[in-house]
């Protein structure tokens, strides 16, 4: 502030993370692009919960405080889904998980709260505020909670991809006019707006299966622009008011986002207290997109990000990785080139951009939808350009793979396949078809196991022929709604036989709030069907499902199949 010479600043970022100034960071994107909009903007990583040493450094903002629980939510952060407590956090310097508060969200405008009586308002952002926007099951206590909101005791809530919201938000803050009509936002109200559609009461869903089950489809129906339609929900006497999203940042604006001019480093203040693992992973990746169309029951990032893919230009990705050849620390090697999905980049529903995506349907499941645009060219181009760039030695594609699209890719599917296997994986390629049962991938939206063992045989004839020894990693989910033991000792006979593993990467699933599967635990039904669903609610037994598949049994001499 002494060097910028202000004296005071427009808007205070509060985060659950330390500060790393990188474009994969909400907060430090969010802090960039208010500035670029003419805003002053400070940063508080990680503030002591229990007095103002750290919150009250900077002063009181004249616009408002944001507040994000960081990267990741706060209760994943620090629980794992048995609910021990985890010793270890990336975002966190010196990786002890000592500095994040549970319920980080609630905690921080707690503490704005606490010393700054009559403040200016406190906005809340970021993955954690956006799942719990709504009436939403809450794992950790089995029980329903209220709209974030409220429990925080906050102003209003920017939730998704905030860039556009934020800066109308504080354009509306900054001449003093009425922001209620900003889209991507929630906010309280006395009374219920004149046209919105009204969801359940809070009261009633947290005590209705069925309630909840109906809130929920309106607020996934109503989740996309351009369809969706405004939301509210009475909490008591007042109402939650969800505005309709924003649309999604394309074109020039998103090239300009991952533009800008990010350190890519620890800010100093923090990194006195030891390194972030997490700088290690990101420092030198590139983001091509965001949103994924991919609908896994399970994930939260068609809550947050959107199902609809927004996709940089190859020119603005170029410029990105020209810099950062320049960078002092740069080694010649580009970690991770990819997005939520890596394979999606340049790809979109041919309806989309007019209609929006589809309420009914899902883009990939059971099968890759006729209208999606599937083509892996762009992105086959984009990495050619890439590592040849002077000052790249290898680039690497670490991001998530969807394989059913290559496999559903007539046209650029091996060749893109072969171009990872030639150049852009090291040693082995991770995916994710998480179970091989049909039923269960149903209820997690997941493709069948015939188009994993054709795309198995696919990787690894691609490996014959270039005289490469790289394997496939599996990642598969446990206990996930739907999955039975005996499932489990299925899917352990299947890894064995047909993919010839012993499977490592496999997690217990954990239902997160506004998604799909989370609804599926709770109500122990598909919403969509309303069929009923077996759901594993035992700890012990969770685990045991995860013990089966994790223990070792031999598969004969060779790993893999040659």
């Amino acid at each position: 502030m002494d060097a910028l010479r202000w004296d005071s600043l427009d808007i205070i970022l509060v985060t659950g993370d330390s500060y790393i100034d990188h474009p994969n960071i909400g907060v430090s994107v969010i802090g960039h692009v208010l500035m670029d909009a003419g805003f002053k903007v400070g940063i508080i990583a990680q503030p002591d919960t229990g007095s103002d040493r750290d919150i009250a450094r900077l002063g009181r903002p004249s616009l408002f405080w944001g507040v994000t629980g960081g990267s990741i939510d706060s209760m994943v952060a620090n629980y794992t889904t048995a609910g021990r407590r985890r010793k270890s956090d990336d975002y966190t310097p010196g990786g002890i998980n000592n500095a994040r508060p549970d319920r980080a969200v609630i905690a921080y405008a707690n503490l704005i709260r606490r010393f700054f009586k009559d403040t200016c308002p406190i906005v809340l952002g970021g993955v954690e505020a956006s799942l719990r926007r709504i009436a939403h099951f809450d794992f950790w206590t089995e029980t329903v909670r209220r709209s974030i909101l409220f429990d925080a005791k906050a102003d209003i809530l920017v939730y998704g991809m905030g860039e556009r919201a934020v800066i109308e938000l504080a354009e509306c803050l900054s001449v003093k006019q009425d922001y209620r009509a900003i889209k991507g936002i929630c906010y309280i109200a006395g009374e219920k707006p004149v046209t919105c559609i009204e969801l359940p009461a809070y009261e009633v869903v947290s005590k209705d299966n069925q309630a909840f089950i109906e809130m929920f489809l309106s607020f996934y129906q109503n989740s996309e622009y351009p369809s969706a339609g405004a939301l509210c929900q009475r909490h008591a006497d007042r109402y939650l008011v969800h505005n309709p999203p924003q649309p999604p940042v394309t074109g020039r604006d998103l090239d300009r986002v991952y533009e800008m001019d990010y350190e890519r480093d620890q800010h100093p203040f923090y990194e006195q207290k030891g390194m972030v693992k997490a700088l290690e992973t990101i420092r030198f990746s590139l983001t091509t997109h965001r949103g994924c169309f991919g609908g896994c029951s399970f994930c939260s990032i068609a809550p947050h990000q959107g199902r609809m893919v927004s996709s940089r230009s190859a020119q603005s990705v170029i410029k990105e990785a020209e810099h950062l050849a320049r960078h002092p620390l740069f080694k010649g090697i580009i970690a991770d080139v990819g997005g939520p999905t890596a394979n999606m980049y340049g790809m979109q529903c041919e309806k989309a951009g007019v209609k929006g995506m589809c309420r009914g349907s899902a883009c990939l499941f059971p099968d890759v939808c006729e209208n999606m645009n599937v083509d892996h060219g762009p992105q086959i181009a984009l990495l050619k350009r890439l590592r040849h760039l002077p000052g790249v030695k290898r680039v690497f594609v670490a991001s998530g793979i969807r394989h059913d699209l290559i496999m559903a890719d007539t046209e650029h599917g091996e060749s893109y396949l072969k171009e990872l296997v030639m150049h852009h994986i090291s040693g082995q390629m991770k995916i994710a078809p998480e179970h091989t049962r049909d039923h269960v991938l149903q209820c997690m939206g997941k493709p069948g196991a015939g188009t994993l063992v054709a795309f198995k045989d696919l990787f690894y004839q691609l490996n014959r022929a270039a005289g490469k020894r790289q394997f496939l990693t599996y990642y598969l989910i446990a206990a996930h709604p739907g999955c039975t033991l005996d499932d489990m000792k299925q899917l352990k006979t299947f890894a064995s036989k047909e993919l010839r593993t012993n499977p490592e990467q496999v997690q217990i699933f954990t239902p997160l709030p506004s998604t799909i599967s989370g609804v599926m635990y709770y109500t122990q039904t598909d919403p969509f069907t309303g069929r009923a669903l077996f759901v594993e609610k035992d700890r012990a037994k969770r685990q045991q499902q995860k013990d089966i598949i994790v223990a070792k049994k031999r598969i004969g001499k060779s790993r893999v199949r040659r």
